[in-house]
């Protein structure tokens, strides 16, 4: 007689979400498990003595609902995707050999724990895992990929966690300050003002993962540096997180004195979306070029997000799928 591994969901609404229409979400569980999946009032359970079974089905089921959480409006997607997503590529389950702590660790790889933070974070795609690894394994990565694929999102959560562990002193957010097509001598206020709009998104994502005051204590205390690409020429930056954002409106030259500010101790992690270049049309990209000429050397990591990846709302990843149909075409 197996025994059974029950999970219990005290909140209606959100087991109704977390079974999916027809209990559709449920028959995905199952056949990833290969076991049957029971509901009984608000308890989820599977029949299946394997410690293995038992701690993916936890898994999976935590998963969703921090995704309802969350406000993920279709559960089906998410699913889907926790499900495909191999946070480790070398785990094969079998009964005997995992102990729960050893489960729960590898099930967990895959997670950005940032301290302070609320709740873990996880990458919702195959290539956001395979992303999070990279930025783990290389001191210097490069992604490129459409809007909302969580690339600029999962290098800033990387970079807080590194820094609020105490593996890392600092992190330095900069930008190309060409988006408006503004020079800024003359956009009002001093320079952190002016600097602001352009770093907004970088701060988005700080806050999406600590909260305001937290955010705003590590800046005050220049534990979080911001600066306009421009201002890092002459600097040698040691035992810090580099996050270069919108990368592709780079030229060359910016791109070669930025990379060569690393210095000793240091991780650099570079995004951009390669089909939004703001650059005059003869002035060529700096991040299309790096990608060109690093892409031999074996310790820079390299990631291309795709419109699969991208986890804002639904539409979103429809919009930037019809515009890279329509590349195509």
């Amino acid at each position: 007689m197996e025994h059974s591994y029950t999970i219990v969901v005290p909140d209606n609404t959100i087991l109704t979400k977390l079974c999916g229409t027809n209990d559709s979400n449920l028959r995905l569980i199952e056949q990833h498990l290969g076991v049957p999946v029971f509901m009984r009032g608000n308890e989820l359970s599977v029949e299946k003595d394997d410690p293995a079974i038992q701690e993916q089905f936890r898994f999976i089921i935590d998963r969703i609902i921090d995704e309802i959480e969350e406000g993920y409006a279709d559960t089906e997607d998410a699913v889907a995707s926790i499900l495909n997503t191999d946070l480790n590529p070398d785990y094969t389950p079998t009964k005997d050999y995992f102990e729960r702590e050893r489960i729960h660790a590898t099930m967990d790889e895959g997670a950005i724990i940032v301290p302070g933070a609320q709740k873990k974070l996880y990458p919702k795609t195959q290539n956001q895992a395979d992303y999070v690894k990279l930025l783990r394994t290389h001191d210097m990565v490069f992604c490129t990929g459409p809007a909302g694929s969580g690339k600029t999102f999962l290098a800033v959560a990387e970079a807080l966690r590194l820094v609020l562990s105490k593996e890392k002193k600092g992190i330095v957010l900069t930008r190309p300050v060409v988006e408006a097509g503004e020079s800024l001598g003359f956009l009002p206020g001093d320079l952190e003002q002016k600097i602001g709009p352009y770093l907004r998104p970088l701060y988005d994502s700080m806050e999406s993962v600590l909260s305001k005051d937290t955010v705003k204590k590590l800046i005050e205390n220049d534990i979080i540096e911001t600066a306009p690409l421009a201002y890092m020429r002459g600097r040698t930056l040691n035992d810090c997180v580099i996050i270069l954002d919108e990368a592709q409106n780079t030229t060359c030259e910016q791109m070669k004195m930025f990379l060569t500010r690393m210095g000793n101790g240091s991780k650099v992690f570079v995004t951009g979306d390669v089909t939004q270049i703001d650059l005059p049309k003869r002035c060529r990209s700096g991040l299309v070029h790096a990608l060109d000429v690093l892409s031999g050397i074996p310790e820079i990591g390299m990631m291309q997000m795709s419109a699969t990846d991208v986890v804002r709302n639904p539409l979103v990843k429809k919009i930037v799928q019809a515009y890279e149909n329509a590349k195509d075409n």
